[in-house]
């Protein structure tokens, strides 16, 4: 009896003995943490806004953000995004407004080349080239959206509606429409001196 428990009690460490000798688990030292990429672009939000929608259930409440996004290099873009929170809202804006940026044409990498008037609704922006040290006059959403473009003097006066959204659409439509003088003389077929 005494050999048939020394036995099983043999068999029990053998078990024992084979399961400590398992390989040990691949560690994750390999891994390396993730790096997070480095934005391309600034971003600054204009306006975010609570939208309602009153349904037989009750009122169902929404956000909406409208975000400029820029290198401050002259490229610049506008985009809005809605959704049930204001993070998500934000970050579907900066989405489109990556996916709406346009070229700016900036003189002396301060100014723009030109006046100019963009019109968007009933929103009326002017802009004007300014002198070195003048700084960005301008207020709100356009003073956003020059400063996304990187121009760093220039003078501006809004002429209609105060409407955030197109106020920051004509801004960028005003900006759209500058054009350097070699832009036009290659435009036209001359020099840069008979344009002058």
């Amino acid at each position: 009896m005494e050999k048939e428990i020394e036995k099983v009690e043999e068999v029990k460490t053998t078990e024992k003995v084979e399961k400590t000798e398992r390989k040990p688990r691949k560690s994750n030292d390999k891994k390396q943490p993730r790096q997070r990429q480095q934005k391309l672009y600034e971003e600054e939000v204009i306006s975010i806004g609570r939208v309602t929608k009153v349904t037989k259930g009750g009122r169902h409440f929404r956000f909406s953000a409208v975000v400029v996004v820029g290198d401050r290099k002259g490229k610049v873009g506008l985009g809005t995004g809605k959704s049930n929170e204001v993070p998500d809202a934000i970050k579907k804006a900066s989405q489109a407004a990556i996916k709406n940026i346009v070229k700016v044409s900036i003189v002396e990498d301060r100014t723009i080349p030109h006046e100019a008037t963009g019109v968007c609704g009933a929103s009326k922006v002017m802009l004007k080239p300014a002198a070195k040290g003048t700084g960005v006059k301008a207020g709100g959403p356009v003073r956003a959206v020059l400063e996304m473009a990187g121009v760093k003097d220039i003078l501006s006066k809004s002429l209609g509606s105060s409407t955030k959204v197109n106020m920051a659409t004509a801004t960028l439509n005003a900006l759209k429409s500058q054009r350097t003088i070699e832009e036009v003389a290659r435009l036209r077929g001359k020099k840069v001196e008979e344009i002058r």
